[in-house]
């Protein structure tokens, strides 16, 4: 993957975003490595940010750092797992209020897998296979104690 970055400061007047002193434009050029040689074809996106902090305070290398580490912290974090362990982006609910209910029961699957693994309480080597052998009553029971 590679990366570039543009940056613009102008004052927060000027875009009407109080507290915005830099917009910047990310470009990043992707291949996907699982498809076959023949069709890896770089794929570019371009991804607009705004920031609260001038050239002076944050230079451009580091402001994309910023960025790649958040994204990297929620692709790498919890998101990963969801997706991984629990199918999260094959997931079809179409109401708003149903997918965020969906994401907080998988946060919560997540939490708890998290939690009695630390207080080895369980054995599970994945959250899947946990996931798997636990029942209704056996979750709560571990959430009540």
């Amino acid at each position: 993957m590679r990366r570039r970055i543009k940056t613009l400061e102008p004052s927060p007047e000027d875009i009407g975003l109080c507290g915005c002193w830099r917009i910047a434009a990310v470009e990043r050029t992707t291949i996907d490595l699982t498809l076959p040689a023949a069709q890896q074809l770089p794929v570019t996106e371009i991804a607009c940010y705004v920031g609260s902090r001038t050239k002076d305070e944050l230079n451009d290398a580091d402001m994309l750092g910023a960025i790649v580490g958040h994204w990297d912290a929620i692709e790498n974090g919890t998101h990963r797992v969801r997706d991984v362990s629990m199918g999260e982006d094959a997931c079809r609910v179409a109401d708003p209020k149903a997918a965020r209910n969906a994401v907080t029961l998988r946060n919560l699957a997540n939490g708890l897998y998290n939690l009695l693994l630390f207080q080895k309480k369980i054995q599970s080597p994945s959250l899947p296979s946990w996931r798997r052998s636990m029942t209704h009553s056996q979750a709560l029971k571990h959430v009540l104690r």
